[in-house]
């Protein structure tokens, strides 16, 4: 794993000639070099102001990464570069610098600078980096957003090979939400976790795992952390001050990675001891879950389009919610399908509550959709980073529930029912929090300003000292605002005005032809060009008590303010559970509003192990077609149906579909289907297209191998696996012998429910050879020439698999069609004809693949010359259904010069 933030050959924050700290150089500049130096793995950006500055090198790389202006600075110690951002708009340059893999340290003032002696002090207080971004405006609403970490040993009894087998512990927190999930397992099951975790940022132990191929070039960063963090003890010290005898809870690996992710999370937030709103640590077992790893998330296109990397995915297609928490729950429903039977048809039932009653579902929308992002609210205001407008957010999201629970209030049922309706449940989760939003109702104005300095953001009435200090000040300003006019009839002096600037504060100005009428009372404060400008000890008297009023009122503002954010981050706790049902409800409804728009069907779940669907379709590919056709699936258990067919008519269509209503289904979700019947598949395997790797130097033919080894090595009689084409990355002969040994393997030792789709038709025999494999087609027309695919499945092997008329649709050049068609008629002719030799007679002979090769005495095959039998046998290994044009034409021309040269 690489280090993260700066290397060598990257601009640091210290700059060499600056390092380690000169006396010659300026008190801020070595404030500057000492936090670089403490932080030499990141970026540091110094505030000054009103604004993040860099020095030296490190303006050098701010400079051209975030397109500011490079300037020149000059004290003492010479020129140097500096370079800096606004406070007020760093998000989009912090993201800059981000994407160009750097850390950040922000060294922000802690002190103010108008009570300051000397210089301000400064300290970072937040080190951000891909996995700890906590600004909204970097964050994707609907992601969490994780740093992990994996710590791994070596058991010694080993694995049940004999040789010693890894043990992996996994620990991912979301800094953003508090959030923190931890599990282990061999390297395999982890790797396929982290696939669906998905960090922004990985940290490894010195003794970390490597894992297998498909994680290279996964979208996180992998850093290195400090390696004594990942020490059992101090891990198990870390984790300790989280949870209660963590030695009891957690495994060694465990609290190695989850230890070493906390202190990493406290590190880069800035806080000496624990992260107080990190309180939801998780153990969890990956087998709880139905397994989908890198190959199936990718086949099955739940989250990224194979084609792009974008456009309309499993995902988008379920995505109906209306609140960032709803859209977190539901990805994560997806990414972990359920095991257990109970929880599944749970779901399933308070789905079809919300799809049988439209009204209500609506109504819970409706309100949802005021929700603000409580988990990372929550965050903000535990870490004590939330302003007014965050409180008051997180009132209007408390508002709303009352009539959620409304909603959701039974209709008149019996008592059992309520007991066990999973929304009455639900309902009862939905914690009102009256407390906290009466206290934010009482203290926080309803739109109070962004800073929490400058006052106005505390109701009038909460605190007696603060109203009196208003009082104060609102009447010094009205006596001041009358001043005015008093003065003008004391004095007779019609232009007379009374002012304030933040120089000299309260003025009345006079004009220099009415000097001579200025009462002996006023005392000269500024002279301008044409006027003077007075003030009087009563005046001074109220600007005294006015401008002290409105401090100190601020001050105190500031500190009720803190003081009423502390008393809701005490109930962090609740805020979370409450989170947690908003959540779970507007995922539901999600799921629910899916159901009804596209009519999709509750599954009901069996145990037998029969797949069993009426109707079936693919939840995406039917959005993007005006006309679907659907079909019927009966897979017994341990069952394999061999798919032939022409391409285009819709195999891998029909394979994943299948898929996807498993993962639908475990996932919470309805079908779409007519009915649906499912049992609790423990994995869905996948061998489904596939391309060549050159960045990791592995041809299609590998990659295929690869993935077909896992599914030979692990699936279960209770895995649903998915072989298309398998073999087709070598020579035919190979590729089917590869094909059909699987086949058996899956067969005789397995067991596993399979949908295998092929070319090789040869493999249709095995249904006549083993119990549980049978043959399934995908049926197509022809007509005076013109083949349609009518994309409709049907029992048995397919007749042809109309390659020619395949490659004719796709535009391949009707000359190279043409001679295409004459030399399948040759073959066919060759193949019909004994040419002369009788069956098994004497002059018959075996060629290479083992086929009886019928020719005479006078080397004739049928009407087609001798020398033209081996033109005959590579037209035959000719796949046309998987040729391209280009290929097509080489192999014509190949063959074409064999025949002249005949």
């Amino acid at each position: 794993m690489a280090k993260a933030g700066i290397d060598e050959e990257r601009v640091t924050g210290v700059p060499p000639s600056m390092a380690p700290v000169d006396d010659e150089l300026t008190p801020m500049l070595t404030q500057y070099v000492e936090l670089c130096t403490a932080h030499e793995d990141a970026l540091v950006l110094f505030q000054v102001g009103d604004f993040y500055e860099a020095f030296c090198e490190a303006a050098e790389a701010v400079a051209r990464i975030c397109e500011v202006t490079l300037t020149q600075r000059e004290d003492s110690t010479g020129e140097y570069p500096m370079a800096g951002i606004p406070i007020d708009n760093a998000a989009s340059y912090l993201e800059a610098l981000l994407n160009a893999g750097y850390r950040v340290a922000i060294a922000d003032q802690v002190e103010d600078a108008e009570e300051a002696t000397g210089l301000v002090d400064r300290a970072v207080t937040q080190v951000i980096t891909p996995g700890t971004i906590v600004d909204d405006e970097l964050l994707e609403s609907a992601t969490a957003n994780y740093v992990a970490a994996v710590a791994g040993e070596t058991t010694a009894d080993g694995g049940p090979d004999g040789r010693s087998a890894d043990l992996v512990g996994l620990a991912a927190v979301d800094v953003s939400t508090g959030e923190c999930l931890v599990t282990d397992g061999d390297r395999e099951t982890i790797a396929e976790e982290l696939q669906r975790i998905a960090p922004a940022e990985l940290l490894g132990s010195p003794d970390g795992p490597e894992f297998p191929p498909d994680t290279v070039g996964a979208d996180w960063e992998e850093n290195e952390y400090d390696p004594a963090a990942f020490e059992l003890d101090r891990a198990s010290e870390r984790l300790g001050e989280y949870v209660a005898a963590p030695e009891r809870r957690f495994s060694r690996v465990q609290r190695r990675a989850a230890g070493a992710v906390l202190a990493y999370a406290e590190y880069t937030q800035g806080d000496d001891g624990p992260l107080e709103y990190v309180s939801r640590i998780r153990r969890y077992d990956t087998r709880d879950h139905l397994r989908l790893d890198s190959a199936a998330l990718r086949s099955l296109e739940l989250f990224e389009n194979r084609n792009s990397g974008d456009g309309t995915t499993l995902f988008d297609s379920l995505d109906r919610t209306v609140s960032a928490l709803g859209r977190r729950r539901l990805e994560r429903w997806l990414r972990r399908p359920l095991l257990d039977r109970d929880r599944i048809e749970a779901r399933h039932e308070a789905v079809a509550e919300l799809a049988d009653r439209p009204i209500v579902r609506e109504e819970i929308r409706d309100h949802l959709a005021a929700a603000y992002d409580l988990e990372r609210l929550v965050g903000r205001i535990s870490r004590g980073r939330a302003d007014a407008r965050d409180l008051r957010s997180l009132h209007a999201t408390l508002e709303i529930v009352p009539e959620l629970r409304a909603a959701l209030s039974d209709d008149g049922g019996s008592d059992a029912e309520r007991e066990s309706d999973p929304l009455e449940a639900l309902r009862d989760r939905l914690d009102p929090l009256s407390d906290v939003r009466e206290l934010i109702d009482e203290a926080i104005a309803t739109d109070p300003p962004t800073e929490i300095t400058e006052g106005g953001i505390v109701c009038e009435g909460f605190d007696e000292r603060l109203d009196d200090l208003r009082a104060t000040e609102r009447d010094g300003r009205a006596w001041v605002a009358d001043l005015e006019a008093s003065e003008r009839e004391r004095t007779g002096i019609d232009s007379l005005k009374v002012g304030h600037n933040q120089v000299h504060g309260y003025y009345i100005e006079v004009t220099d032809p009415n000097l001579d009428r200025v009462p002996d009372d006023y005392r000269r404060r500024q002279t301008l060009k044409n006027a003077e400008r007075f003030y009087t000890p009563e005046l001074k008297r109220r600007e005294d008590e006015i401008l002290g009023a409105a401090e100190r009122a601020d001050t105190l503002e500031y500190e009720l303010f803190t003081g009423v954010r502390s008393q809701v981050a005490a109930e962090a706790d609740r805020i979370q559970a409450l989170a947690s049902a908003i959540a779970e409800l507007d995922a539901l409804a999600s799921l629910s509003t899916v159901a009804v728009e596209r009519e999709y069907v509750r599954p009901s779940v069996r145990s037998d192990g029969e797949i069993e669907i009426e109707g079936g379709r693919h939840p995406v590919v039917e959005r993007t077609q005006s006309e679907f056709v659907p079909n019927d699936a009966t897979l017994p258990r341990g069952s394999i149906a061999v798919i032939t067919g022409p391409n285009m008519s819709g195999k891998s269509t029909y394979m994943r579909q299948i898929a996807l209503c498993v993962v639908l289904a475990q996932s919470g979700s309805f079908v779409p289907a007519q009915r649906a019947r499912l049992p609790v598949v423990d994995r869905v395997f996948t061998r489904v297209g596939a391309s060549d790797d050159i960045a990791g130097g592995e041809s299609t033919f590998m990659r295929e191998m690869a993935e077909l080894t896992e599914v030979l090595h692990d699936a279960t009689p209770d895995s649903l696996v998915l072989l298309d084409e398998v073999g087709r990355g070598t020579a035919t002969t190979d590729g089917q012998a590869i094909a059909r040994a699987a086949v058996e393997f899956v067969h005789e030792e397995l067991e596993a429910t399979t949908l295998f789709a092929t070319h090789y038709h040869d493999l249709t025999t095995l249904a006549d050879e083993y119990e549980r494999v049978f043959n399934l087609h995908f049926t197509a027309t022809r007509e005076d020439g013109d083949v349609t695919f009518l994309h409709r499945v049907a029992r048995g092997p397919s007749s042809s698999s109309y390659g020619v008329e395949v490659a004719e649709m796709a535009g391949v050049p009707e000359p190279v069609v043409r001679r295409a068609r004459e030399f399948l008629e040759a073959v066919d002719r060759t193949e019909r004809s004994p040419a002369g030799a009788d069956e098994g007679s004497s002059d018959s002979t075996v060629d290479d693949d083992g086929d009886t090769d019928p020719r005479d005495g006078t080397g004739q095959e049928g009407d087609v010359p001798a020398g033209r039998h081996g033109v005959l046998s590579a037209l035959r290994e000719v796949d046309l259904a998987r040729t391209t044009p280009m290929e097509a034409l080489l192999t014509l021309q190949e063959l074409q010069e064999r025949l002249d040269d005949e």
